[in-house]
């Protein structure tokens, strides 16, 4: 929903000034992060999807590092210099609000929230002055529950520590997710008071104000409480991180892909995965797009990449800001740096580091190299323990190894330098000038053999 589909303006208010003390941290509660991305950025996602006219946060504690966490960001900021409490919060953010708007009010702590069920919430604003978005939690300790009358409308909002001991049996409870028109709200938040267990200024008293106005107020009750699961200490942190991750993974399943433990998978960001795609246990996969019947083995961390179809990553292998094109082998034990292209049908083996490497179709290190700032030809095949020597301390320079060259185990290219096609490096080389096309190049010491050598004999202890 857009705000040019709703009759007024819609304003939406991000409460994100607390400390979150629960969390012990130096680090303000909503940087905290989810699959990745800090509390407050999935909510802004949220709101954003609804086209507000304009976004509100209100910071207060550790506000600086808040704002450049999000300094990209077309927002308008307002300062809670006090924590007076989340009326007071809203409160300051009035004067940067237009008066005939609706004002959409979150809190940054609540990172699952969907947008489809905010533009629901706004849609109500049609006929009702307040909307409330409830949920019924099988716990509600802690929260603010919902109170109605014995028509079963909505009269007002009681906190844990005001309520009595029947009041802490309501298991309907405030999302901290209202709407309410700028006008009203204006006037509610003028009336509130702070006579309260937390001498604070509770956003939730307008709606005890509203009904004795004898305003409507409308309440929604989300489908899944999941949606409106609030964090305040790590604990909480990392149950919603485990319900966030088996969303998605479930949504991975649901397209076709086979998650062999859903439990220890984790998505952060966006991620695309095709179909008949096989993963193991224990993977973390960021920001990447992966094809078609890929197999990823257990312990594989995968970042920023592009994986084509039909790619097979083995076991306990890092691959970060790379390409691999078709039917590429990595792994085990492979770690691929920024930087790294592969052609269809490479292989990279066990213990092998890219970094700014593009290797042609059919090349192949299997095992033990460094392959750095380097061009690798077609079919080209580098021995175990070759180092591609690029750095001299101070610069970094390129190799350039041509088409169908074989690079003998334990031999070290001296940066730059280039090998042209054909050609044969014999093991235990160091290359420091260009090898010709079709050319054997040698460099090692000249063997010697001793008769009767006597090897060295150990020291007896001094008695």
């Amino acid at each position: 929903m857009s705000s040019s589909e709703l009759s007024t303006e819609l304003h939406i208010v991000i409460l994100a000034a607390g400390k979150g003390s629960r969390m012990h941290s130096s680090l303000p509660k909503v940087l905290h992060c989810i699959a990745g991305k800090p509390l407050l950025g999935h909510v802004i996602d949220a709101a954003s999807k609804l086209n507000p006219n304009k976004l509100h946060i209100v910071v207060g504690h550790g506000k600086q590092q808040v704002m450049a966490a999000f300094s990209e960001m077309d927002v308008n900021w307002v300062e809670q210099t006090q924590q007076l409490g989340t009326g007071d919060a809203v409160k300051q953010a009035l004067p940067f609000i237009t008066a005939d708007s609706n004002v959409l009010m979150l809190t940054a702590d609540v990172p699952l929230i969907q947008s489809d069920t905010l533009a629901q919430l706004c849609d109500s604003m049609a006929s009702f002055p307040l909307a409330l978005l409830t949920a019924i939690m099988p716990d509600p300790t802690g929260l603010g529950r919902i109170i109605r009358d014995t028509s079963e409308s909505a009269i007002g909002i009681v906190e844990q520590k005001d309520a009595n001991e029947s009041q802490q049996k309501i298991q309907e409870i405030n999302s901290g997710i209202m709407c309410a028109r700028t006008t009203e709200l204006t006037k509610w938040l003028n009336n509130i008071d702070n006579q309260n267990a937390q001498q604070e200024y509770y956003l939730t008293d307008i709606v005890g104000l509203a009904h004795a106005q004898g305003c409507l107020i409308n309440t929604q009750t989300v489908n899944n409480h999941s949606e409106v699961e609030g964090i305040n200490s790590r604990t909480q942190l990392a149950r919603v991180e485990r319900l966030y991750q088996r969303v998605k993974v479930e949504a991975l399943m649901e397209s076709g892909v086979t998650v062999l433990d859903p439990s220890r998978l984790d998505i952060r960001g966006e991620v695309s995965i095709g179909k008949d795609t096989s993963i193991d246990i224990n993977c973390i996969i960021e920001q990447s797009t992966i094809g078609e019947d890929v197999s990823i083995g257990p312990n594989c961390v995968i970042s920023e990449s592009h994986i084509a179809a039909g790619v097979t990553i083995h076991a306990n292998t890092v691959i970060e800001s790379a390409r691999l094109a078709e039917n590429v082998s990595v792994g085990p034990f492979a770690r691929l740096r920024p930087g790294t292209e592969l052609s269809r049908g490479v292989k990279i083996g066990n213990f092998v580091e890219t970094k700014n490497a593009k290797l042609a179709e059919g090349a192949k290190a299997n095992h033990l190299s460094y392959v750095g700032d380097s061009t690798v030809g077609k079919n080209t095949n580098i021995g175990a323990g070759v180092i591609t020597c690029n750095y001299d301390g101070a610069n970094k320079y390129q190799t350039i190894i041509g088409d169908n060259v074989f690079v003998g185990s334990d031999s070290q290219l001296i940066a730059p330098v280039e090998i042209a096609d054909g050609a044969t490096i014999g093991a235990g080389s160091t290359i420091t000038n260009k090898v010709e096309k079709n050319q054997l190049a040698v460099s090692r010491g000249r063997q010697k053999q001793i008769d009767n050598w006597q090897r060295p004999i150990k020291n007896k202890p001094n008695k």
